[in-house]
């Protein structure tokens, strides 16, 4: 089946940009790059030269002899069978992370052969760069980084584009959603809950609404991150605290004040023993990390709190599958689940928000009693969110950050219904991807 996936917009703009240069998509295992770049490839190009570095162990041996696409160029149409055309032909190097000489070519295709058509996409880029002395094609290339599917293109491959058209207008006129259709899409959220967004989870559980082959799925996809997580590094130290780190996401987001804490992972432990682990893991696009911003003014980049963060997992269904939570534990917010409720909802927020383009930060008071989840800069004015899982929305503290900093208006999500009052627009929790910052 096909599933419409959002960096479709951003590749047509990038094939008719004057300014193209070779383009790198990166990403975690899974989420969809390498069907994206050849569904894009079949409706754009004449034809498409598709070259796997994992599958194919011997194109590392072509770019070991040289990385001019003047001698590359007549070997790669040989190797694909296809002829390799300006404008026409779309090359693809898939798995690159594998090959450092060919991640530097796109320097000279960028140079020299700036009239052909490059993508490459990389699982663990981030990883591999880090890891070896790659030397990167700085300035050279157009990067994207793709995320599991979202709401938005969870809801697309579930058929409910009226849904969504009836969605994004009651967020632009802050007008509540019918009765009927709210109930609906509250559901379908609690659905993208349990599947996440993860292309091969969410066709599986359109094609046969089966929870439990997509949780088969989502476990094998776990398997498949904790190899890599051996496969990528050299020390078996390190592999034990990446695993035991990626292991407690679940148990962190369970905790009343889901600020990062070293004891979750083991009695005792501290940064300097785990600072790599966690480094390693967002590098891989397994985990997410937010600050503390220390001042609300912009940039907030600058009054970030190194030492005080939040991590939040990559996938909704992988950290329902990491906790061992059913979709009927989902649907019907059993009291199992009371206090893992809050931080799953701000993970799911988060995935959101940085799938918008957005970098988040969150806020606490100096007593550290109150929080506010996330701040955001929004059309250029410091906005805060407040997340709650269900639809009490009585914020303590969004009222005092609101008595602190005055800000142009906040935003609550929750599971009720659009609205604005009290300078504070309420969203539900299905409507997140409609907060852009355009």
């Amino acid at each position: 089946m096909y599933m419409y996936r959002k960096v479709t917009a951003y590749l047509q703009q990038w094939k008719v940009s004057k300014y193209r240069k070779p383009l790198i998509i990166q990403g975690a295992r899974q989420v969809g790059k390498t069907y994206a770049i050849l569904e894009f490839a079949r409706k754009q190009y004449d034809n498409v030269a598709y070259f796997n570095f994992q599958t194919d162990e011997t194109l590392a041996a072509t770019f070991a002899e040289s990385i001019r696409p003047s001698y590359l160029l007549p070997i790669l149409s040989h190797i694909s069978g296809q002829t390799i055309t300006r404008g026409n032909t779309l090359i693809v190097f898939d798995e690159i992370q594998l090959c450092q000489k060919a991640l530097t070519s796109l320097k000279y295709f960028c140079e020299e052969a700036p009239e052909y058509h490059v993508i490459a996409a990389g699982s663990l880029l981030g990883v591999a760069v880090n890891r070896e002395k790659y030397a990167f094609p700085v300035g050279k290339v157009d990067r994207y980084t793709m995320y599991p599917m979202d709401m938005e293109e969870f809801l697309l491959a579930c058929g409910e584009e009226e849904l969504i058209a009836r969605i994004r207008a009651c967020f632009t006129e802050n007008s509540p959603l019918p009765a009927a259709l709210h109930e609906a899409a509250l559901r379908r959220y609690r659905q993208h809950l349990a599947v996440g967004g993860m292309p091969e989870a969410v066709a599986r559980f359109i094609d046969t609404q089966d929870y439990t082959q997509v949780r088969h799925i989502l476990e094998t996809i776990q398997m498949d991150y904790l190899d890599d997580m051996s496969k990528y590094q050299d020390n078996a130290n390190e592999i034990k605290k990446t695993r035991l780190t990626y292991g407690t996401v679940a148990v962190q987001l369970s905790k009343k004040n889901t600020r990062f804490q070293y004891k979750i992972i083991k009695s005792g432990a501290r940064a300097a023993e785990y600072e790599n682990a966690i480094e390693w893991l967002v590098f891989a696009g397994l985990l997410s990390r937010i600050y503390r911003a220390e001042q609300i003014q912009k940039p907030l980049e600058n009054y970030k709190d190194m030492d005080d963060f939040k991590i939040y997992l990559s996938d909704m269904g992988l950290l329902a599958a990491q906790k061992g939570i059913r979709a009927e534990d989902i649907f019907f917010m059993e009291e199992e689940l009371a206090d893992f409720k809050g931080g799953m909802t701000e993970n799911y927020v988060h995935i959101q928000l940085v799938q918008s383009g957005f970098r988040p930060y969150f806020w606490r008071n100096e007593k550290g009693t109150k929080e506010v989840d996330f701040i955001v800069c929004r059309k250029g004015k410091l906005i805060p969110i407040e997340v709650k899982s269900g639809d009490n929305v009585a914020s303590a503290s969004l009222n005092e950050y609101i008595k602190l900093f005055t800000p142009a208006y906040s935003i609550r999500i929750s599971e009720k219904n659009f609205g604005f009052e009290n300078n504070i627009k309420s969203v539900p929790l299905y409507a997140v991807f409609c907060i852009q910052d355009d």
